[in-house]
């Protein structure tokens, strides 16, 4: 999840997305790379051991990258299907930290690989980037498969999504060429305004004329539904909770249990890959949040 514009909705779309495809029965994994740690407060997550910042930093005794050996103490469960890697403040300085450390744009999919190669590994993962283009967004683009944007229908923010687009691409070139765009999710959507209307419109437009190219956004949507403006999910995270455990017959709970329905069916299940010498079982440790579960019960 990736806008390099702050207070778009992108981490209320993180988490709350999150909860809705584990409602839906994947297993999926969140991971807040946002110093501010926000994505964590917003479900409560306290955190008491390694975070995202470890994963990025931890060395062995020979100064090497080894995200192994806090992998599973950093994986909190907050619900059946929902697991989150928390961040912390301190992430801030791993920037400088990593200037010059060898392989510092993919350590976090170093670690993401471990996970998804032992028994129970997510079936998704979701980042939250920070809004800004350092070494955390870096990290999160050269690790994920694909890239979706939240975004609100004003000009500005389209203005910003072009900017964003181009940085997808220079990534695709170089670190990770799998790299492409899945979509815009829009939030605190208002419909009847003129002006949203219109965004809409020239953002429907643009993804279009790239159809049939070989850009990173050529298959890339504007998913639906659109994520209404509604005061419960800005009230969720005071109270730790997802807006499903909050306010479960919201607007907000509703769009984005069918903006998961969206994702879901537009995700690759791509097959797994052939390892020769696949890693170790990673055990998660079963360490819950201080807040009630972000995910009711559902049905395998």
């Amino acid at each position: 999840m990736m806008n390099q514009k702050g207070g778009v909705g992108k981490t209320t779309t993180t988490v709350n997305l999150a909860a809705a495809l584990a409602k839906r029965g994947r297993r999926v994994l969140r991971v807040d790379l946002d110093p501010q740690a926000h994505a964590s407060m917003h479900l409560g997550v306290e955190h008491e051991g390694p975070s995202v910042y470890a994963l990025l930093t931890h060395t062995n005794a020979a100064g090497e990258h080894d995200a192994r050996s806090v992998l599973a103490d950093a994986v909190v469960r907050v619900g059946p299907r929902l697991r989150v890697i928390p961040a912390e403040t301190d992430l801030a300085g791993a920037e400088l930290e990593l200037a010059s450390a060898s392989n510092r744009h993919g350590r976090l999919r170093a670690a993401l690989e471990l996970l998804s190669r032992g028994e129970g590994g997510p079936d998704i993962t979701l980042i939250d980037c920070p809004p800004s283009l350092g070494l955390l967004t870096l990290n999160a683009l050269a690790a994920a498969r694909e890239v979706i944007v939240p975004m609100q229908a004003h000009f500005l923010a389209l203005q910003g999504v072009g900017k964003l687009l181009e940085t997808v691409s220079l990534m695709s070139q170089d670190l990770n060429p799998a790299l492409r765009v899945a979509g815009i999710v829009l939030c605190m959507h208002d419909a009847q305004a003129t002006l949203s209307r219109e965004v809409v419109a020239d953002l429907r437009g643009f993804l279009e004329q790239a159809s049939g190219t070989d850009l990173p956004w050529a298959g890339a949507r504007v998913f639906d539904p659109p994520i209404r403006r509604n005061v419960k999910l800005a009230e969720a995270p005071s109270f730790g909770q997802t807006v499903f455990d909050y306010a479960p017959t919201a607007a907000g709970a509703e769009d984005y249990l069918a903006l998961a329905a969206d994702v879901d069916a537009e995700t690759d299940r791509r097959p797994d890959e052939a390892d020769a010498d696949p890693a170790p079982e990673v055990v998660v440790v079963d360490r819950p949040a201080s807040a009630p579960s972000a995910d009711a019960p559902a049905a395998p």
